[in-house]
């Protein structure tokens, strides 16, 4: 005999709820004890028996890959909250700032992933690329407004996020750790500047020419000519825009 549409909904939902239990208490249990804590031992600390945990995740690997995935999704539902409250400039470094925060000790997840042939995996892919798109969005809209740099990619924000998390952890006081973040995020913002600006000892500043290899409006590449002024901008229509932006500040 079929069971009941009602039992067989329940069933499901319970399935549901045990699966989001296991997934909740892994994250918790690898931030705290790292990868290398078993599936008997998350299984201990849900709540549940061993053979939940199998039923939805028959490997520590998938299990890995679901929770760094789902850490993955809350980030880029944590991108749309910005975007919904805050201006485009500050829910873009409002956002880096909170992936910083919440991406410490995810490089275990990472290296305990990248052991196995099996990277990547379809999971974390479609996660990672979500993340993306949601980066991308932010980072256009501050770009829009002139918030931020018109050279800087969606690729320079995610290294970024990475360095920060590294030097937010290296930082023995998490206070002044936090503070270096967003010094650094800072060199992110637009300004009005009449030159490149470089460190006065670095090897760029004693042995290589200052002239812009981009367009500090659009980020597109320049052709610089061996004489004559350097270029800051590609063509008129970026030189009128950026002109436009500095009366307007």
């Amino acid at each position: 005999m079929n069971a009941a549409p009602g039992a067989a909904g329940a069933g499901r939902a319970d399935a549901h709820r045990n699966r989001e239990i296991v997934l909740r208490t892994a994250m918790r249990v690898f931030a705290e004890e790292g990868t290398e804590a078993s599936l008997g031992r998350i299984a201990q600390r849900a709540g549940v028996g061993a053979g939940t945990v199998y039923r939805h995740f028959p490997s520590k690997e998938i299990l890995v890959e679901a929770v760094l995935a789902e850490h993955i999704e809350d980030l880029v539902a944590a991108a749309d909250r910005w975007a919904a409250r805050a201006a485009p400039g500050d829910a873009l470094f409002g956002f880096l700032l909170e992936v910083i925060e919440q991406s410490a000790g995810g490089r275990s997840f990472c290296d305990a992933l990248t052991a196995d042939q099996g990277w990547p995996r379809a999971v974390l892919a479609a996660a990672t690329q979500r993340f993306r798109a949601a980066l991308e969005r932010l980072l256009h809209d501050a770009q829009q407004v002139g918030a931020i740099r018109a050279d800087v990619r969606a690729d320079d924000l995610s290294a970024l996020a990475v360095g920060g998390e590294a030097l937010r952890s290296a930082h023995r006081d998490r206070v002044r750790g936090t503070r270096l973040v967003r010094l650094l995020l800072d060199g992110l913002r637009a300004r009005d500047v009449t030159k490149d600006e470089t460190f006065r000892d670095s090897p760029s500043a004693r042995h290589e020419s200052t002239a812009l290899s981009h367009c500090v409006e659009c980020g597109a590449r320049l052709l610089v000519h061996a004489t004559g002024r350097p270029p800051r901008y590609c063509g008129p229509t970026c030189r009128q825009r950026a002109h436009r932006r500095r009366r307007a500040g």
